[in-house]
């Protein structure tokens, strides 16, 4: 049989060096993570126990309007709290108690553990496991850390349905395997999936997480597991360890990337590759012209990423592969060989990869290359754009839509509009 994804490992970056740095970083905390699941999630809440400061930082990634009833809250933790004057756990219920009799909508609960909650040891998980026991089965209560101490803020999805994957029901046993794609895609997204695994005919597929926590998808060992975002290492373990195995496959972003995962998905559950590709052929073809113009604008133009989402080197890959941008430096902050191992050898040979984050001597680094695209943080991009660089916030690629065929001009430009901003200030 011929090999589904077509790539050849020599002549990519698989046993390319790595630069790993631990010094200073500059990355969001994971509680960001709640503004794309409590959308996926339509009965879930998100409660986070924390600050006041995180109560801002969540409700200004949200940009909460006036009109709309948000689903996360904070349960702030005031000075009696954090001085031991106060029982934290009684105070805790209290409020778990008003949110609840308020909302009579929420059949899931997170207890979502942030920075001052962990530094005074509060326990959320003793927590849960009372409140659970008290209001289940009407509400289940989980809880997960957001606490960004030593993480990355894409790991607050991580986390979350990390500790979701316990919760899903075992799947018995079919005559045939199912699909189970892991990671929070946009609605429209998750839509055009489903057309065109239908049109690929794959009859049993699901989405995790689910729109709604009264359907929770199956997992036993038929369950065929392909991953939509690389930084869901703990979900893929915990739902592995539930007997699913995992799809080796690019991630889907691009014309290129969304091809080969959904061959990958194919040849995984059976198909003939010549039915795949003839499934997903129109929308293939569409992608690849809308990519032209982009193309146009960016081929030859010097992009250097530093690390923020774990997205980099997927992101990385298109840009290098599908619109013929030079990679300077393609930094990360965790690099799970084993996940990105398909991107790893589709990267350009020679490119500069780096994980982890000494910040002072990666903007050195990016200094004296003057790339012509910088891929960082919101916290580093105003100063570089005053130094006369062109940024792009990474944060933003998070929080767009840019998986699938049809979402692949749009990931394009989001890259090419930074340039042409860049131009007309100039002008």
């Amino acid at each position: 049989m011929s090999p589904v994804i077509p790539i050849h490992t020599d002549s990519g970056c698989s046993d390319a060096p790595v630069l790993r740095e631990r010094g200073q970083r500059e990355v969001f905390c994971g509680l960001t993570g709640i503004i794309w699941l409590h959308r996926k999630m339509q009965d879930a809440f998100f409660l986070v126990v924390g600050s006041r400061t995180c109560a801002h930082l969540v409700q200004s990634a949200a940009g909460v309007m006036i009109f709309a009833e948000p689903r996360f809250a904070t349960a702030i933790l005031d000075e009696r709290d954090l001085a031991g004057l106060a029982d934290a756990q009684d105070e805790l219920d209290r409020v778990v108690q008003r949110l609840l009799e308020r909302r009579p909508d929420i059949r899931l609960l997170f207890l979502v553990g942030s920075c001052p909650s962990e530094v005074i040891k509060l326990d959320l998980s003793r927590a849960a496991a009372r409140l659970n026991q008290r209001f289940n089965p009407q509400v289940r209560v989980l809880n997960y850390s957001g606490s960004g101490i030593e993480t990355t803020f894409t790991q607050g999805e991580d986390a979350c349905l990390a500790a979701l994957a316990p919760e899903l029901p075992a799947a018995p046993a079919p005559a045939e395997p199912e699909l189970l794609i892991v990671g929070t895609l946009a609605d429209v997204v998750e839509d055009q999936f489903s057309r065109l695994l239908t049109a690929m005919g794959v009859k049993r597929f699901a989405f995790f997480p689910s729109r709604r926590s009264t359907a929770l998808p199956a997992v036993g060992p038929n369950t065929r597991l392909l991953l939509a975002q690389p930084f869901l290492g703990d979900t893929a373990r915990a739902l592995e360890a539930r007997g699913a195995q995992r799809i080796p496959a690019p991630f889907p972003l691009g014309a290129e990337g969304s091809a080969a995962w959904l061959q990958a998905a194919g040849a995984a559950l059976g198909l003939a590759p010549d039915v795949v590709s003839r499934a997903i052929a129109p929308a293939r073809q569409r992608a690849e012209q809308a990519l032209a113009p982009h193309r146009a604008a960016l081929a030859g133009r010097r992009v250097f990423f530093f690390p923020d989402s774990q997205l980099e080197l997927p992101l990385a890959r298109f840009l290098a592969r599908e619109l013929g941008m030079e990679l300077v430096e393609v930094g990360t902050p965790y690099l799970h060989r084993q996940h990105l191992a398909e991107e790893l050898a589709w990267l350009p040979a020679g490119t500069a990869l780096s994980e982890g984050q000494d910040v002072e001597k990666q903007l050195d680094r990016c200094r004296a290359a003057r790339p012509d695209l910088v891929v960082c943080g919101l916290g580093l991009a105003n100063p570089l754009e005053a130094e006369g660089m062109t940024t792009k916030w990474s944060i933003e690629l998070v929080f767009t839509p840019i998986q699938g065929f049809e979402q692949a001009a749009d990931l394009a430009g989001l890259f090419t509009r930074p340039l042409h901003r860049r131009q007309l200030l100039a002008a």
